[in-house]
């Protein structure tokens, strides 16, 4: 039973625990690597690249996959010379592998260093205005170094704290999302102001045996605005543990069900906020009024405007840091964010001010345009643009359509463009990091693999790089779709492709 976290690659990752050899931190910050690997005198196991087409072939086509779909393409990252290609012209639900083409997109147009600013200005009457640019990393610590540099200056009494959510346009949840996904923390509402990634924490602990699971919200505060509806219970050691956490849509009510085993550790559950906006606002004033500030009312802005005073900011991690979330930890809010800076640090112009200092409020949806501005960015880098359709930055959208050509492509060129360590760095390490820790980790010969994992039911994808010890690096897309296996039996498939290409010698 894993620990549960705000992505949708998480669950469903098996939880082995076993000691792993060390691997090397020079991969996490490997760029563009060598196409020439020193050769190594061959042991019983190693395959020809004749060889693994059959073999490849072997497990593709196993019976439990007769109604499963398979989209393969590998080739060595000096060229587009390919080892193996199995329909991979063709489209696929790619899952959380789009996020390989936000974060390209983002590095190429937005840049590594850029950080999202999040500013308080003064306003009339004895107002101030937070104003939010998106920044998915906010949490209390941020807060209270604004509400400190208010209190520097001098700042003791506020008439209206005005939460300004105008800088992203559109809705905050994607209309393409999935009804369950969009309750889950890992589908929280995407806005200007975020606060704890848009999200509620849940402690779920064990009782007794035959007990309901003991549910503790992380913020105790938070326990007298939601009702509890808790159809969980405690279970013997012989039997499996899972955990379902959702929230109605029109009321504040949390349901959570599931077990676990009785004894076992507590586990953290997540769902998203009903109104972000109004979250985060509620949350400033708190920490506000921690720091000796008093607010008399807390509302959020409808529109747009300038300000001209700004009294308090901080700023979100560099983007190269933001960029390493998203894959790592397959994180969607984060993917989300970096789909819609897309769309305004690239795409818009500076609109004129009318005549009340208020700015038009835009006509398109800024994640659509963001979904423009990917486009353009990886034409720009040598992707062929018709090898994909996006509905969204994340892979939560089963409406995302993408070829594994077109993860090939992106990830070789991407190994040739100036952020090429950035972007590699930002990927899981088989065995070692982020979606990928517990798998690929018990081979005899490890796997040196930095790849992007993507899941969805019926759906499992790996897309990424590995240097393989008697042959040169190559990069890689397996996908598997229409499947009704587990999740579990769709990665293991998966990973016994990998440990094939990771067998190969020049012969």
């Amino acid at each position: 039973m894993k620990k549960a976290n705000l992505n949708s690659d998480y669950y469903g990752n098996c939880a082995v625990k076993i000691a792993g050899i060390a691997l090397s931190l020079l991969v996490l910050v490997l760029g563009r690597p060598s196409a020439v690997v020193a050769q190594t005198p061959a042991v019983a196991g190693d395959i020809c690249p004749g060889e693994l087409g059959a073999k490849v072939d072997a497990i593709a086509n196993r019976p439990e996959f007769s109604r499963s779909r398979w989209g393969i393409l590998i080739q060595p990252l000096s060229s587009d010379a390919t080892l193996y290609s199995r329909d991979s012209t063709k489209y696929f639900i790619p899952a959380s592998n789009v996020k390989l083409l936000t974060t390209a997109a983002a590095l190429q147009k937005v840049g590594a260093d850029f950080r999202i600013k999040t500013s308080v200005y003064s306003g009339e009457n004895n107002s101030l205005y937070v104003v939010g640019r998106g920044d998915p990393s906010i949490t209390d610590t941020q807060l209270k170094s604004l509400a400190q540099q208010l209190k520097q200056r001098g700042i003791s009494q506020v008439n209206q704290l005005i939460g300004d959510d105008s800088y992203f346009q559109g809705s905050a949840v994607n209309p393409n999302w999935e009804w369950e996904d969009a309750q889950a923390g890992y589908g929280a509402p995407v806005n200007s102001l975020i606060f704890n990634q848009n999200a509620i924490e849940l402690l779920l602990s064990p009782q007794n045996l035959g007990q309901p699971l003991k549910i503790t919200f992380a913020e105790p505060k938070l326990a007298n605005q939601w009702q509890l509806q808790n159809n969980s219970v405690t279970v013997a050691q012989n039997e499996s543990e899972f955990i379902a956490v959702g929230r109605e849509f029109d009321r504040s009510a949390i349901r959570v069900s599931g077990q676990l085993k009785a004894g076992a550790p507590s586990e953290s559950a997540y769902v998203a906020v009903v109104n972000p906006a109004n979250n985060f606002v509620q949350h400033f004033q708190q920490v506000l009024a921690a720091e000796g500030i008093s607010v008399k009312q807390a509302l959020v802005a409808s529109d747009l405007r300038n300000f001209d005073r700004e009294l308090a900011a901080v700023e979100s991690p560099a983007l190269a840091e933001l960029v390493k979330e998203t894959n790592r930890e397959s994180n969607n809010l984060y993917a989300e964010v970096l789909l819609r800076l897309l769309g305004k640090v690239t795409a818009q112009m500076p609109v004129p001010q009318t005549l009340t200092g208020k700015m038009p409020v835009p006509q398109e949806d800024t994640g659509e345009i963001g979904l423009k501005e990917l486009k353009t960015a990886l034409t720009q880098l040598g992707v062929n643009p018709n090898t994909y359709r996006l509905a969204d930055g994340s892979g939560l959208s089963r409406h995302n359509l993408i070829s594994p050509e077109a993860l090939v492509q992106t990830l070789r060129l991407m190994a040739n463009s100036p952020a090429a360590s950035i972007y590699r760095a930002s990927l899981p390490v088989a065995g070692e990091s982020g979606t990928l820790k517990n798998r690929l980790n018990i081979t005899p010969n490890r796997v040196i693999l930095q790849a992007k994992t993507g899941t969805l039911s019926g759906v499992s994808a790996l897309s990424g790089y590995i240097e393989v010890p008697n042959y040169e690096p190559l990069v890689f897309s397996i996908i598997v779709n229409q499947s009704d296996l587990s999740a579990a039996k769709m990665r293991s498939a998966t990973d016994e492709i990998v440990r094939l290409l990771n067998r190969l010698r020049r012969c």
